[in-house]
Parts: structure tokens; sequence; C-alpha cells
């Protein structure tokens, strides 16, 4: 990774390794729908072995970082933080189990309109014209891609918006903890607690690990799922969080890709548009915010 960044410079690096990261996800994202959909794995029994064995992935890294890390005077904080996280992880996997791959990932896309709602709302950060215009504007995007009105629509739909809203809860607290907190501190409770919160929650379902096609794909999810977040994490150690936002965008077309590819998911033009309308609207977002800390 180091020649990487030494040969073609951080900036093109993050970009490569958000972009990869995309993809990965995307991969993951296709093996979720196909073990939840196809072989009928129950979601919460995917969420818990997915995040379980990249857990067993990250283990050298936790154990590198020693009792050092767990120190903490938030340790409540850290627990609804994890559950946030772990809740909204069964929630996107019970859509994906549900609702076509593009409709999840591009419903999943309000999550910076809800964390600058949040912001607004919980922080008591200040929120002009400006930032409530880009949250509608997601918003009436989101709407778009729901269609409520159409007859194609279905609740489950909606697991993909409360997995965002959910995640946007977990950026808001990470934010809040970053303020007494290190970063070490927030990533190893959230390997630590993620297992046995998601074990609770998928308690009822079962958590027994399958055999066959239904054991590879856990396992082939674990490990695309470490890996994503592996070069997520070092897109964001390389490059400004600010650089590297466009090629997030990049995920949607990859999910919708390969769901046309497997599943023959065609997503209508309203797809499109809705998207469209989030993307432009989290850009503006995105501007205005790296204005506003330029000035200050």
């Amino acid at each position: 990774m180091t020649r990487l960044i030494s040969t073609i410079g951080p900036a093109a690096a993050g970009a490569f390794l958000m972009i990869l990261a995309g993809a990965l996800f995307a991969a993951d994202n296709t093996l979720v729908q196909y073990g939840a959909m196809t072989l009928g794995i129950p979601p919460a029994r995917i969420a818990f072995w997915q995040y379980f064995i990249a857990f067993l992935f990250a283990l050298p890294w936790l154990v590198s970082q020693g009792a050092a890390a767990m120190r903490t005077g938030q340790f409540g904080l850290h627990v609804i933080r994890v559950a946030s996280a772990a809740i909204g992880v069964q929630l996107w996997v019970a859509g994906l189990a549900h609702v076509p791959i593009w409709q999840a990932i591009a419903l999943v896309m309000l999550s910076p309109f809800f964390v600058t709602l949040g912001a607004a709302l919980l922080l008591r950060e200040a929120a002009g014209a400006e930032r409530w215009l880009a949250v509608s504007t997601g918003f009436a995007g989101g709407m778009i891609i729901l269609a409520p009105w159409s007859d194609g629509f279905t609740p489950y739909a909606l697991l993909p918006v409360a997995a965002a809203a959910l995640w946007a809860l977990t950026s808001l607290l990470t934010k809040f903890l970053t303020r007494r907190e290190s970063p070490e501190s927030l990533t190893v409770y959230l390997l630590l607690l993620l297992t046995p919160l998601n074990a609770a929650l998928g308690w009822e379902q079962g958590l027994q690990f399958m055999g066959g096609a239904a054991g590879l794909v856990l396992v082939a999810s674990g490990l695309l799922t470490a890996l994503a977040q592996y070069a997520l994490t070092k897109a964001y150690s390389v490059a400004d969080a600010a650089f590297l936002q466009p090629f997030d965008h990049i995920k949607l077309p990859f999910n919708v890709a390969l769901g046309l590819a497997v599943f023959g998911f065609v997503p209508p033009g309203s797809m499109w548009v809705g998207s469209a309308l989030i993307v432009a609207a989290s850009f503006y977002l995105l501007r205005r915010e790296s204005r506003v800390a330029a000035v200050a």
C-alpha cells in the first residue's frame, strides 16, 4: 500500500481505494442479496456471520491496540452508537432480502441528509436556508425512488431508509465522541460490541453456520466486508474526505450493474432522476460545508 501511495501520490491512491471500496461493497451487497433471496438464508443470520467473520479478519489489529484503546468515560454512548450501527445493518440486510439492489443502495445514500438533520436537532448546529434546501432536495430524490404512490411500492423499501437514518445517528454519535475519545477507541469498541449485538438481534432466527453454497456466501461476505472496510479506512487516511466524496457515489453504478447481471434488476428512469437529485444535493451540501470550514 505504501508503494502504491508513493508511486501515484496520496490523492490518486485515495481515489483508487475509494473506488475499490465501492466495488467491494457492491460485490458484498450482491452476495448478501443472493444469499437471502436465492438461498433463503435468514437476513439476521447473514448480518451476524458477515460481521463476525470481518471481526476475525480484524482481530490482529484489535490485539495490537491493547488495553489503552479501551479506556473510556463514555461507555454508554459507545453501546448506543454500536447498537444503532448493528440495527442499521440488520435493516439493511433485511431490505436486500426483498427489494432490488439498485433501489436499496440509492435510498441508503440519504444518510448524509439525515446527518445534517440530526446535527441541527440533536447537536444544535446552525442550519441555514442552504442546508435545508439541500436536505429537502435529497429527500425529494428519495421520494422519487421510493415512489409510494406507485403499484410497485412495497413497505420493505423503507428498510434501507431506516438503515440510512440509523447509520446517520451512528455518524452523529461518532462526531460527538471524537471530542473526547480517540479514533482507536471508537474502532475497538465498534469491533468488540458489534458481534454480540448482532448475535442478540439474530438469536430468534438462529445463528448456526450453514454448509454448502450458503456457507461459502457467508464466508465470502465476511471477507469482502473486511476488505471493503480496510480500503475505505485507508482511503480516508491518505486523502481528504471532501476530495474523496465524489468517488463514493461510484458505488451506485457498481451496484446497478451487478444487480442487472446477477438478478436481472432493471432500474426505471425514475431511479436515475431521484439519484441525480440526491447526488447533486450532497455535492451542494459538501461544497457549502467546505466553504464554511475554510472561513472558520
